[in-house]
């Protein structure tokens, strides 16, 4: 289904694909991408070199996010937004969790949409992804987003996912500053058959590209005859899901399904063909067969943990009881898992289905669903669904043209557009629990359960047309290829009305003398120091797990209500992977004080005595090691929690994503690398002195000498801190960005 070609390719008038060397070498013809003619017209420079300092078109952030960004612009010297952004309160919409701090959140953000010109969505209106895709998106154009589902290079607009941090930048009119990426060809070829969705493909692709790091920081180019024989909802579905295999961004060619999609909408002017030029070079390129797609689930707790429904089917004991084992490796005895029990008379039951969100609430989806289900029941028994269509334009076509009808007679419940499922604000399952969804991610927790106390629900990703089928089967996993259904239902059509009687539009007429207006729980952030010329660091927490997701960082969920509250949010860093880390890393931040105040703890003395250094000018803070940090969402808290908390580094062997090192930079945290061969056999406790970081940093160095300090004595250690732009380097030196912006002024 999916195969992988690690070389260049040329890329001929758009069909032909060949190694042969061309008349241009592989830098200028990498110039007829779609990605760089985006790119380069974005760029401030206009150099066509090798850095990238980028500026966007439009910007988008939910209410998990958006408080925290104006809250560190308005710091900073925000005075009006200077280019569209939007706030959709998609993610805090359960507004009895955590008493009034939600609504307090959406009142905030539109006053902040009034006072400075933005663009405010009200709750359970639109997910944010898919009000950009009705709304916003533009052929050749970029859009910068503090989620990391932030993709919709299907229709034409290169969509990029950071944290907080890079959102602020833009709206004080400075850059996004990247190298420039390589990129890689994805051929379409073929068209699917009955019964596959975008969600097959997807996995497929997340499978192939994620472990190995094909893809990892480099733009998907979509492109081949396959391309024309999916609808947009497909494309769509397909591309929000490119977040998963690490990739920087993706691009799609346009044609007039596209057209079609903006006509719609009511945007026809936003439409314009993309293409590569007639010599384009790829520095790799996967071919993907839509004819040989097979149905899939992937399975916890990560999108490329998969294989196809039938493969499940034949061996469904050997295959739960690796995740069985997965779970007890990650949990230990804080959980008991008993997946096999979903095996009965040799077929896998599941005990809830869910489609929701920006990848699977579509129209298209819903309307395969029902077809799937009408006539037919999900039954009485454990199994339950639910949908959420992911806009009101959505929902409002889905009563329009009987879906909703459909999936309501089935026992289906259809709950307003909210990103919950996605990420464990709503529809928890049960503990032990089997959740099957379409929706973005089945990592560890992001349904909701709390393994600390015992609790673990697990979800595996479907498509939803497996799901429907698996619902019409009584919760038997079922591969919709391996039903007969009809999908009648009318294609989507766009009504505009709702957004236009109930959406702010603020967009170049800030009213500055409008008061923000804040609740109990919007806190401002707390004091942030400039890096002293040494650093001491104490590990406050050594995982060695492979891959350290955000989710594990700064947990998913409930939590989210405290996002407006720095200080309260910390309480939770680390809480479901290293539950002692806030307490260590209190320790260490009251000791720094101390410090500062000019009473030197015992500890810190007797670790500098042992390297023959004084307290002067040394800072302490804390620090975490993980071998590969950062996999997964955008949001920056997993960062500012650290930061919150005392944390001055980080050391890793690599960071999962650019966008979670980019928040640590943000932060003031030094993203600290150490060589592939370096054992770090070091625990919670042992300190790390880092002589001369400041002026390392400042001059433009890349590695530094330091010292590991542990009961055993004192050793070498060798520490990286590449690829760091100059105003990377000041921020960390200013000790964050809003200090970074304050000594600008």
């Amino acid at each position: 289904m999916v195969e992988l070609i690690n070389h260049g390719v040329y890329l001929l008038n758009g069909s032909e694909i060949t190694t042969e060397p061309q008349s241009i070498t592989p830098d200028e013809a990498r110039e007829q991408t779609i990605t760089y003619g985006i790119l380069r017209a974005h760029d401030v420079d206009g150099s066509k070199g090798k850095k990238m300092r980028i500026r966007f078109d439009a910007m988008a952030s939910h209410d998990i996010t958006y408080v925290g960004i104006i809250q560190t612009a308005r710091a900073s010297g925000l005075e009006k937004f200077p280019l569209p952004y939007a706030m959709t309160n998609c993610h805090n919409s359960l507004c009895a969790v955590g008493g009034t701090i939600n609504e307090d959140d959406h009142v905030f953000g539109l006053s902040a949409a009034k006072k400075y010109g933005g663009v405010y969505v009200p709750a359970n209106q639109a997910v944010i992804h898919q009000y950009v895709r009705e709304a916003m998106a533009a052929c050749g154009n970029m859009l910068l987003g503090s989620d990391s589902h932030t993709r919709y290079g299907s229709l034409g607009n290169m969509g990029v996912g950071e944290g907080g941090g890079e959102l602020v930048k833009q709206l004080l009119k400075n850059t996004w500053d990247i190298n420039a990426p390589e990129v890689v060809l994805v051929w379409l070829e073929g068209a699917p058959k009955k019964g596959i969705g975008p969600h097959d493909v997807a996995i497929s692709l997340v499978k192939a590209t994620f472990e190995n790091g094909f893809v990892k920081n480099k733009v998907l180019e979509f492109a081949g005859p396959g391309v024309k024989n999916l609808p947009i909802d497909f494309r769509n579905g397909i591309d929000i899901m490119t977040t998963e295999t690490t990739c920087l961004s993706s691009i799609w060619i346009t044609d007039e399904e596209v057209r079609h999609h903006y006509t719609i909408h009511n945007r026809p002017s936003a439409y314009r063909e993309l293409k590569p030029g007639a010599t384009a070079y790829y520095d790799a390129m996967i071919r993907i067969d839509l004819s040989k797609q097979e149905a899939m689930i992937a399975l916890p707790f990560h999108p490329s943990n998969a294989c196809t429904i039938h493969e499940l089917q034949q061996d469904p004991i050997g295959i739960l009881k690796k995740v069985e084992e997965d779970a007890k490796e990650r949990f230990g005895s804080k959980v008991d898992v008993h997946l096999t029990d979903k095996v009965r008379n040799g077929k896998v039951y599941a005990d809830q289905g869910i489609i929701a969100g920006c990848s699977g609430g579509t129209y298209d989806n819903l309307s395969a669903a029902a077809a799937i289900l009408k006539g037919k029941s999900i039954g009485k028994d454990y199994f339950t669904a639910s949908a959420y269509p992911q806009s009101t334009p959505v929902y409002l076509a889905t009563t329009r043209n009987g879906i909703a009808e459909e999936l309501l007679e089935a026992g289906v419940v259809i709950k307003p557009a909210f990103c919950g499922p996605c990420f464990g604000a709503g529809d928890v399952p049960a503990n032990n629990g089997l959740s099957i969804r379409h929706t973005t991610r089945n990592f560890p927790n992001r349904e909701g359960s709390k393994p600390g106390q015992g609790q673990l629900s697990l979800v595996a990703l479907m498509d939803a047309r497996s799901i429907a089928a698996t619902a019409a089967n009584g919760g038997v996993i079922t591969a919709a290829t391996d039903i007969d259904y009809t999908d009648n239902h009318k294609p989507y059509e766009f009504d505009g009305r709702i957004y236009e009687r109930r959406v702010f539009d603020g967009y170049g007429h800030e009213q500055p003398n409008e008061e923000l207006r804040y609740g109990p729980n919007i806190k401002d952030w707390p004091t942030m120091y400039p890096m002293e010329e040494n650093m001491l660091l104490e590990l406050a927490a050594v995982i060695h797990d492979p891959v350290t997701t955000t989710d594990e960082l700064i947990p998913s969920g409930e939590t989210s209500s405290y996002r407006s509250n720095p200080l309260k949010l910390s309480e939770f860093a680390l809480s479901r992977r290293v539950p002692e880390y806030v307490g260590i890393s209190k320790r260490i931040q009251q000791q720094d004080l101390e410090r500062r105040k000019g009473t030197c703890p015992a500890n810190i003395a007797e670790a500098l005595k042992k390297v023959g250094a004084t307290v002067e000018n040394t800072s302490f803070g804390s620090c975490l090691f993980a071998n590969k940090p950062g996999d997964g969402s955008a949001r920056e808290q997993a960062a500012s929690c650290q930061k919150v908390l005392g944390g001055d580094a980080n050391i890793c062997y690599e960071y999962a994503t650019k966008r979670y090192r980019s928040n640590c930079i943000n932060w003031g945290i030094v993203p600290f690398t150490i060589a592939a061969d370096t054992p770090f056999e070091y625990q919670s406790g042992d300190m790390v002195y880092v002589p001369g970081i400041r002026k390392a940093i400042l001059e433009g160095k890349e590695e530094i000498d330091a010292k590991m300090i542990t009961k055993q004595g004192v050793s070498d250690i060798h520490l990286y801190f590449r690829n760091l732009t100059a105003d990377e380097r000041q921020i960390l030196a200013d000790g964050c960005l809003m200090n970074y912006y304050k000594n600008k002024k």
